[in-house]
């Protein structure tokens, strides 16, 4: 059985590790066999690895990087994996490197970032800057979670012959509400039958440009009686002074429901009738996937990889343009309810066709058995 040896900077919960984790417990029944190197200790993630039976092994590169590469050169030489399949940047070079030493030129690198300037540390641009100039030597494909993310390293240096994009897959099974649960938390919400609901949710942060949704609604608001507007996300709550704010210079306050951080997110994008992506920034928006997955009609700033993945099934609008926004949410609100749920339904068969985790594992598992078939030619 070809053996898989995945090397990834941590295990904390994040979009790179949630990706490792459906592709390999998504793998049980493949042909290949999974194994997950952490290049430093902890993380809820590890424990979820451990109990799905998946070998791990951590290290601790951030307290003795040279003496704990060694220790993952051995580990190469000991485990002779067939692929070796890197994720995020520090992964990328330590591992990468760790596998071309060994002698392995199955090596797979993963990028997952678009967006190479908005706040990272001095040592995470050297690291990527060095990753470029070996891009050229280590990896033999580079994988992309889309294709803003191509684009933007390949300006940047990255050996763009290499380079090929697999999307993120969804996890259909988990995005699924009750009908009974969707009418609960509406009634909650204060949201009657017939009032249509606009939805955003992430957490608040500039890069998703919560104020571009709120300036939206509040234009909304004014030429639209029956719409109600809910934030879901980390910090969209009352606490939020910042967010307070610039929900009462819309003049329509009484219309937003903020529902902060929640676990039950499939049945919060159930409880909406339209989806809105916000971002000024974005490389693959999994949330706008789920969304199309729970059957939403989206309306999406040009942003990553959000008009790919929406296409005929939503509206793409410039970013950082409230009154594009507004206007691409009002196109949807002038359709009736059924070609607002045909739009919906055609959103959802996209996701179902293309983006699921089986389709995800599809393809990478056909990059592995191109790389094992070369190797052995």
């Amino acid at each position: 059985m070809p053996h898989v040896l995945h090397v990834i900077s941590g295990l904390t919960v994040g979009g790179a590790e949630m990706a490792l984790y459906r592709l390999i417990t998504g793998s049980r029944d493949s042909t290949y066999k999974h194994a997950v190197v952490a290049l430093t200790p902890g993380g809820a993630l590890g424990q979820r690895l451990r109990e799905a039976g998946i070998e791990l092994t951590a290290f601790d590169f951030k307290r003795s990087p040279i003496s704990h590469f060694f220790g993952l050169l051995s580990l190469m030489r000991r485990k002779r994996p067939d692929v070796v399949q890197t994720w995020l940047y520090h992964a990328d070079m330590f591992g990468g490197l760790a596998a071309r030493l060994a002698g392995n030129r199955n090596v797979i690198w993963g990028i997952r970032t678009t967006e190479l300037t908005a706040g990272d540390s001095r040592i995470t641009v050297l690291v990527r800057k060095i990753c470029a100039w070996l891009s050229r030597w280590v990896p033999n494909t580079i994988v992309c979670v889309a294709d803003a993310a191509r684009r933007a390293h390949a300006r940047v240096g990255y050996d763009s012959g290499r380079m090929i994009v697999v999307p993120n897959g969804f996890d259909l099974s988990r995005l699924v509400a009750e009908e009974d649960q969707v009418n609960l938390l509406r009634t909650q919400c204060g949201f009657t039958s017939d009032e249509v609901v606009i939805g955003t949710l992430g957490r608040f942060n500039a890069a998703k440009d919560q104020h571009n949704f709120i300036r939206a609604a509040g234009l909304l608001a004014q030429r639209h009686e029956g719409v109600r507007f809910l934030m879901v996300g980390r910090d969209l709550d009352a606490k939020n002074a910042e967010l307070m704010h610039w929900i009462a210079q819309t003049g329509h306050a009484d219309r937003f429901v903020l529902l902060g951080e929640r676990t039950d997110v499939p049945v919060c994008l159930a409880a909406m009738n339209v989806f809105c992506l916000s971002s000024r920034a974005e490389a693959f928006p999994n949330v706008v996937g789920e969304a199309m997955a729970m059957g939403l009609p989206c309306v999406v700033t040009d942003v990553g990889d959000a008009a790919m993945l929406v296409a005929d099934s939503g509206v793409v609008v410039p970013k950082e343009d409230s009154h594009a926004l507004a206007q691409g949410v009002a196109g949807v609100l002038a359709m009736t309810p059924a070609a607002r749920r045909e739009l919906g339904q055609r959103a959802k068969a996209r996701i179902h066709s293309e983006f699921t985790v089986d389709r995800t594992r599809e393809r990478f598992e056909a990059i592995y058995q191109r790389l094992t078939k070369e190797s052995q030619s």
